[in-house]
Parts: C-alpha cells; sequence; structure tokens
C-alpha cells in the first residue's frame, strides 16, 4: 500500500471516530432537536469515511469517486458541526475539515 494512502486512510478513520463520537455526544445534549442534522451528518459522514478507507485499502478502480464522495460529505458534516459550540462538534468539524482535505488528493 502506497504511503499516501495509508496516511488517508489514518485521516478517515480518526474523523470516522470523531463523527461517532459527535453524534453519540449530540444525543446526550439538552435540545436534541436542534442537533438532529448534525447527528444524521454524523453517520453518514462515518460510514462514507470507512467505506473511502476500505477502498483504498483495496486498490478499488473506483477510489476516486468514493473519495470525492467522502470530501463532499466531510464538507457538509463539518459545515453543520461548526454551527454548534460543543466540543465535540467543534472536534469533529476539525477532523472533517482535515480527513476533506486529504481525499481531496487522493480524488484528483
Amino acid at each position: 500500500m502506497q504511503q499516501e494512502h495509508r496516511e488517508c486512510i489514518d485521516m478517515c478513520y480518526a474523523c470516522a471516530a470523531a463523527c461517532d463520537h459527535c453524534a453519540a455526544s449530540c444525543l446526550n445534549e439538552q435540545d436534541i432537536d436542534m442537533m438532529r442534522a448534525c447527528i444524521r451528518l454524523d453517520t453518514q459522514c462515518a460510514a462514507m469515511c470507512r467505506l473511502a478507507a476500505q477502498f483504498m485499502a483495496l486498490d478499488s478502480d473506483y477510489l476516486s469517486q468514493a473519495c470525492r464522495l467522502c470530501v463532499d460529505l466531510c464538507k457538509a458534516c463539518a459545515e453543520e458541526c461548526a454551527r454548534h459550540e460543543h466540543q465535540h462538534c467543534q472536534a469533529c468539524a476539525q477532523a472533517c475539515n482535515a480527513c476533506a482535505d486529504a481525499c481531496l488528493k487522493m480524488a484528483a
């Protein structure tokens, strides 16, 4: 596996973990209705990050497309999380932005 893949795979798994943590933490917030979009994007982003990492490990012919979709979901999740001042949301937004940057290079 190329080193470039290894770094992006690591970023994808770190982002997935941050999204899982954010979604779980959002469920414990006072105003859960306000957190619905965040939770939904967190779960979708985590799933896509894991899939993109798997495609990189497999050196899939569809790696570029998977990474492009991962970029889109990471950016959407980061934007939603950044709207909330909770620490878990801010940390998730940072992880999503870093993953989007890494996957953008892989999608090129």
